[in-house]
């Protein structure tokens, strides 16, 4: 005390002899491992310039404590004079200890900074005790400095910053987005330094050492290898401390199961860091051969650590913060950092509630290398602090004005997000193909899969089952959550049961056929299955022209014709679920035989088989060349070649056409009388040539109050597999179809 007060007498007496040469007074105070690595390069930068500055150090906090590592010897390494150390920390790690060690500094801490008269102090961050320190300067009428402020990490440390913040005069922040959180607080953008994190200054110039590798064996032994590690650090969340000692033990077990070398930190200090170790401890962790568990490794070491890593897991603000600088794939576990800016190194698993789910991540990073990131700085932010330092004007008023601007919000990536990213299978049975797609909820195909439908059932189920297995393995690497199967097939079918009671002539064998329950068993997914008609309908409600629409119907002009009936937002089955079977309206008592065995259907007159009979032919009467068609019609004859003669003049061909395009016509007023939609849509190869001509039938044919009723073709490319998939994605979450 004599010293200090003799101190005291002789900066008075040069104060007086030489005002302009007044040397800045800074206190630093440091209160931990974490804060001191932030706080360091400053000191270290004050110290450079005696002439202009004048240090003075405080340490606090966990800095004292033996269990924490005393690491108030690592600033007594870096040759910094302490000019006091406060015993502040209450012990117990609850919530009423910290709010004792809070009580215990506000009592220490006016002594010594009366004894020290800083001009100003500077604090780090969102720590218990940190918030001690700026509510006694601030009540002592000494400026701070707040360094990190505006920035948000989702628990109790938002709270304490932004108090800090509230405290301070001066701010030194490291993002532009925590610059205008900082401004939207109120607080004088002229007294904000977008200076970047001073810890960045070290690390740029440091992690590249040559000696790397010693660092690394000398933590981790002999045999471990470059990027083939993890770093572990997690700490509690004193707002939830009984999930947050949940989720360390899940860490913990996904770490054993993963098996691979691991560095793991003890957690700091706050409530709850006791039931951590006990935890750590009941796993055995300390003394299982993949594990290394320590209290403190020195910052410079723990670059080099965290540096070469294969992956860095925990809560800790470096994995969110410093690990970007190197491209360290880091996976953020739980609320601690919530809101942080992070680089695209970064996975968090917010909701880590299983084990799975942090394996599931582990899986995604570890060995991966990103870009560098420099959201925090570029390894000048000890200088521009320095320069805002001596910017200061002592003589300025403490009082703070205020100014209130917008903020935008933080993004980041979220393995929530990526698990629930909502995706069908989607399983098109065809005569010739079968055609499995991962289709996301916005209706995209994000992967298609083609093979030929195999001739037997046992073939063509191992195939679906192969192909649906391929896909959801790629449905992981493509960020996709496979809600379940959706499938269309030909022919009758009880999607209640998920049965093919009665298959076309296209797919033999298929009667009374259960697809649901071996797909279901074999994949461990809800699967539904409906007629590929239904399913075009369902397409269009969700994804094409029904969007919206209360009662349509879909008619499928392709192959065969076909369709689907929606009344009221639902899709009409009928009692033995032989509803919309569009193609078999008939049209004619003595027309052309059908497929079905009747006559006189829409399908015998207007669908791709019967125009390509009714080709075939003119082909082979020589009544479907004309003059401008190809001299030799290529094989097989197809229905484009006759719309292609009829657009040509061949008065044969366009006879065909009309007939076909009438008995479509006649059909469909038949389902305008019948359901009276508000919409026709015409799916399929053909639809586009049948839009006009069916629409005019029914103008000239349908009743008056029909008549209006508007016929489109369809824009959707693959309504098969888009109804199929849209079965999957309305009903997953109600289980019922």
């Amino acid at each position: 005390m004599q010293r200090s007060r003799e101190k005291m007498d002789r900066d008075k007496m040069e104060e007086q002899q030489n005002p302009c040469k007044r040397k800045l007074r800074v206190c630093v105070a440091t209160c931990n491992r974490a804060d001191y690595s932030k706080l360091a390069p400053i000191m270290f930068g004050i110290k450079s310039h005696p002439d202009e500055f004048e240090l003075e150090v405080v340490v606090l906090g966990s800095h004292l404590i033996d269990d924490y590592g005393n690491t108030f010897r690592m600033i007594e390494q870096d040759d910094f004079d302490i000019g006091s150390k406060l015993h502040t920390i209450v012990r117990g790690e609850d919530e009423a200890a910290m709010v004792e060690s809070v009580g215990l500094a506000l009592v220490k801490l006016p002594d010594v900074l009366q004894r020290l008269r800083p001009d100003i102090l500077v604090v780090h961050g969102d720590r218990f005790d940190a918030l001690a320190l700026a509510t006694a300067a601030a009540l002592m009428n000494i400026r701070i400095l707040h360094l990190e402020g505006g920035e948000v990490s989702g628990t109790i440390d938002d709270s304490i910053r932004h108090a800090i913040s509230k405290l301070a005069h001066y701010h030194a922040c490291c993002t532009r987005m925590a610059e205008q959180h900082l401004i939207a607080m109120c607080e004088d953008s002229s007294r904000i330094l977008l200076a970047g994190c001073p810890s960045y200054d070290k690390l740029l110039l440091t992690h590249h050492r040559d000696e790397y590798m010693d660092i690394i064996k000398s933590w981790l032994g002999e045999k471990v290898q470059d990027h083939d590690y993890i770093v572990a650090l997690q700490h509690p969340v004193t707002t939830d401390i009984q999930h947050s000692i949940k989720i360390y033990g899940l860490m913990l077990d996904a770490l054993l199961s993963f098996n691979k070398r691991t560095l793991i930190l003890f957690p700091n200090i706050d409530a709850g860091s006791k039931e951590m170790v006990r935890v750590m401890r009941k796993k055995g962790i300390e003394q299982h051969p993949n594990f290394r568990a320590v209290k403190h490794i020195p910052f410079e070491q723990f670059i080099q650590l965290v540096c070469h890593a294969g992956c860095m897991i925990g809560n800790s603000s470096c994995g969110v913060r410093e690990a970007g600088a190197f491209g360290t794939p880091v996976i953020n576990l739980g609320t601690r950092q919530t809101g942080r800016e992070t680089g695209e190194n970064v996975l968090h698993v917010r909701d880590a509630d299983t084990q799975n789910k942090i394996y599931h991540a582990l899986e995604l990073q570890f060995g991966k290398r990103y870009p560098c990131s420099k959201i925090y700085g570029d390894g000048s932010a000890v200088p521009r602090i320095l320069k805002f330092l001596r910017t200061i004007d002592l003589d300025e008023p403490l009082q703070k004005t205020f100014c209130f601007p917008p903020v935008k919000d933080p993004i980041s990536q979220d393995i929530d997000h990526i698990l629930e990213t909502r995706s069908a299978l989607a399983v098109d049975l065809g005569g010739t193909n079968l055609r499995v797609a991962i289709v996301c909820m916005r209706g995209n195909i994000v992967k298609k899969y083609t093979e030929a439908n195999p001739k037997t059932f046992e073939d063509r189920m191992c195939l679906i089952l192969k192909m649906c297995t391929d896909a959801m393995r790629d449905a992981v690497c493509l960020n996709c959550r496979i809600l379940g199967v959706g499938i269309s097939t030909g022919g009758r079918v009880n999607p209640q049961e998920g049965v093919v009671l009665h298959s076309t002539k296209l797919i033999q064998e298929w009667s009374s056929v259960n697809l649901r329950t071996p797909i279901s068993d074999a994949l461990h997914l809800p699967v539904w299955v409906d007629n590929d008609g239904n399913c075009a309908a369902l397409a269009e409600r969700k994804f094409g022209h029904g969007k919206g629409v209360e009662n349509f119907v879909t008619v499928i002009t392709g192959t065969g014709i076909g369709g689907g009936i929606i009344h009221h937002n639902e899709l009409v089955h009928g009692s033995t679920f032989c509803a919309a079977e569009l193609g078999h309206i008939m049209v004619s008592l003595d027309g052309p035989e059908c497929s079905c065995g009747s006559h006189g259907c829409i399908e015998a007159y207007a669908s791709g088989m019967a125009l390509q009979r009714e080709a075939k032919r003119l082909h082979d009467e020589d009544l479907l060349k004309i003059e401008g068609m190809d001299n030799k019609l290529s094989e097989p004859i197809t229905a484009a070649h006759l719309i292609s003669a009829a657009k040509l003049g061949n008065s044969k061909a366009d006879a065909i056409l009309h007939k076909a395009s009438t008995a479509l016509g006649v059909g469909i007023v038949n389902i305008l009388h019948i359901v009276n939609p508000s919409l026709v849509i015409l799916s399929g190869v053909l639809a586009s040539f049948y839009q006009g001509p069916v629409q005019h039938i029914i103008s000239e044919r349908a009743l008056l109050s029909a008549q209006n009723i508007k016929v489109v073709a369809s824009d959707l490319e693959e309504p098969a597999l888009l109804g199929a998939a849209s079965m999957v994605l309305d009903y997953a979450m109600r289980r019922i179809y």
